[in-house]
């Protein structure tokens, strides 16, 4: 795989997975308007950041010729599957599971970062661009989870787990 072809695979990954974020937040916030109203606001602006950065990689992929990917609808059904039960369990599974995809995305974004770095600039610039938003949905989730809660335990490894899973076959697909 040269190196157009790895930032453009990357790109839409990143596409789907944004897709996925989308969804996640979706069905979190329709059951938070039953369970956790005071979480609404701070989720709809999360999933308003998810749609632009989805706009950053489509409008990217477009430039290139790429189509997205085709685990896209996959990712798209199941972070809203994963949206809707973890809202339904309310405030701490909402925000572990807002820690867990976006400690793994972080890392897979960094990883990105130096692996395309001199090699592909647009993927790098677009990529570049969404660190610092997918890193303060982290840290403002990660300020209202207890760590050694049983909710955080169980769902910290299942949901990170879960999206590596999703990385690992949309790169593949």
């Amino acid at each position: 795989m040269d190196r157009t072809d790895l930032g453009s695979r990357i790109l839409k990954v990143n596409h789907a997975g944004e897709f996925g974020a989308i969804s996640i937040y979706t069905g979190q916030i329709a059951m938070a308007r039953l369970f956790a109203r005071d979480m609404v606001p701070e989720l709809v602006e999360f999933r308003s950041h998810e749609r632009g950065h989805r706009e950053i990689f489509r409008a990217e992929l477009e430039r290139r010729g790429r189509p997205r990917c085709r685990s896209y609808w996959l990712c798209g059904l199941g972070g809203l599957t994963l949206g809707l039960l973890t809202g339904l369990l309310g405030r701490a599974a909402i925000s572990a599971t807002t820690v867990a995809v976006e400690s793994v995305v972080l890392a897979h974004l960094e990883k990105q970062l130096a692996d395309l770095q001199g090699l592909d600039a647009p993927a790098v610039t677009a990529i570049a661009s969404i660190v610092a938003e997918e890193r303060a949905h982290r840290d403002l989730a990660a300020a209202q989870v207890v760590e050694g809660s049983l909710i955080y335990r169980i769902l910290e490894p299942l949901v990170s787990a879960s999206t590596e899973a999703v990385i690992w076959a949309g790169m593949k697909l």
